[in-house]
């Protein structure tokens, strides 16, 4: 089993910043991508960025240039450092990883609320 656990969300005024982490504990062989997802209320579930093991990374349009993702393979944990927070950000936060364990499975953090206030 794999278990994923986000922190450092919170509430943050316009303009802001915050970094949320992401640490994958259990029967862990290695961690192919991993990656951020935001939900708002009654709205899908979508990609915020993803990292691959060998360091490169894909983000979506709308955080392009705000956002950072990274990871510590040494943790088994990836980062997203957001900047220039906007009340459009707000939603819950989930990580996602893509592990080598017992089988090869992807895994749901249970996610944390992130709100930016205008």
């Amino acid at each position: 089993q794999v278990q994923l656990v986000e922190s450092g969300g919170g509430l943050v005024q316009a303009g802001g910043s915050l970094r949320l982490s992401c640490a994958a504990s259990g029967t862990i062989f290695s961690i192919n991508a991993m990656g951020w997802y935001r939900q708002a209320p009654g709205k899908q579930r979508k990609l915020v960025a993803n990292i691959n093991s060998d360091g490169s990374t894909r983000y979506a349009d709308s955080v392009k240039g705000r956002f950072t993702i990274s990871r510590d393979n040494t943790k088994n944990t990836v980062y997203l450092q957001m900047n220039s927070l906007k009340p459009e950000d707000t939603a819950v936060y989930l990580c996602n990883a893509d592990v080598n364990s017992d089988y090869r499975g992807f895994w749901w953090g249970q996610g944390t609320q992130v709100t930016v206030s205008s």
